[in-house]
């Protein structure tokens, strides 16, 4: 008997999950909405980024190099699932986006390929533009490579590895920071990032005050495979030469509440003074797993005063 076409219909189905506003852990954040996503597409899921492209719509991305253009939950819209990069094809480690960042001036974005240390430049028609290998990314593991990025409003990139600095190393993780278009050449500025101790950053996006949430996982139990999650703060003012990028817990996304293997973070703002949070989860082609959407909403006003800055020579703005 031949063997089933693949199936690609473009649907997706959101299904509510039960949820308490008041859950403990979620520090400054309220719990609005979570669903489990599902769809009968055959190249659905891995999701490891998230943009938010419009008021109604995002745009997931996955470690298998496809894209799920998708209306926000309650709202009416077209699904589309299909390959965002031209390796479709070839092996994984070619095409495995982990982060992803966006210009929303010209809807221009960004996608960090974790294998190659490359990233990856794309129109708002998502053609490719221009793509480049870090050469300071070179000694980031085939499994451990660029895993969040995040566009800094000033022009400026930030990327994080989710490994750690040594083998007994549980808490710095090597950065980069670029004055500009890390697709095109230019050197990059090394730095330490500093999280909760235990978990590795797995996407990071900016706040209206400038400040940058940054979304860690930590692997609880390996068969099968439990996570669990932080968000941490922190200041891109405070990146200085010599001394670790250091952040502060805000929140801890752990059982009971529905949590899965989160790596995608996409802040919109909603009103004055308040910003939705959106968390979605990578399901890793396991049984076991979820794809989960959350909707967070947080108040600045609720947030950690600004730390000041220590000593030493702010690292450079955008030239």
């Amino acid at each position: 008997m031949p063997n089933a076409a693949p199936d690609h219909r473009q649907e997706i189905v959101l299904t509510p999950l039960p949820r308490d506003p008041d859950w403990k852990g979620l520090g400054p954040f309220r719990l609005e909405g979570a669903w489990q996503v599902t769809s009968r597409n055959a190249d659905f899921g891995g999701y490891s980024a998230i943009l938010a492209v419009s008021g109604d719509e995002f745009l997931a991305l996955s470690d298998g190099g496809q894209y799920l253009r998708y209306p926000r939950p309650g709202a009416s819209g077209p699904v589309e699932i299909g390959a965002l990069l031209a390796t479709q094809g070839v092996l994984k480690h070619y095409r495995d986006v982990e982060a992803a960042t966006r210009d929303p001036r010209t809807g221009t974005f960004w996608v960090a390929l974790e294998g190659r240390n490359a990233i990856i430049r794309l129109g708002p028609d998502r053609q490719e533009q221009a793509a480049r290998q870090i050469p300071e990314m070179q000694g980031w593991g085939s499994n451990t490579g660029p895993e969040a990025m995040v566009r800094l409003a000033d022009g400026r990139f930030l990327v994080l590895s989710e490994a750690f600095t040594g083998w007994s190393e549980a808490v710095r993780h090597p950065g980069l920071l670029f004055a500009r278009d890390p697709a095109q050449p230019g050197a990059a500025q090394r730095f330490i990032f500093t999280g909760p101790i235990g978990y590795r950053p797995t996407d990071m996006a900016q706040l209206p005050d400038g400040r940058v949430l940054v979304l860690m996982r930590r692997l609880l139990w390996p068969f099968p495979a439990r996570f669990a999650a932080k968000i941490a703060l922190a200041d891109p003012a405070l990146l200085e030469p010599g001394r670790p990028w250091r952040s502060i817990e805000l929140a801890d996304l752990s059982a009971p509440l529905p949590v899965d293997n989160f790596e995608a973070l996409a802040i919109e703002p909603d009103g004055p003074g308040s910003v939705s949070v959106w968390l979605m989860s990578d399901d890793n082609a396991a049984a076991t797993q979820r794809t989960l959407l959350w909707k967070l909403d947080l108040r600045l006003a609720d947030l950690p005063p600004r730390q000041s800055k220590g000593r030493g020579e702010m690292l450079p703005p955008r030239p």
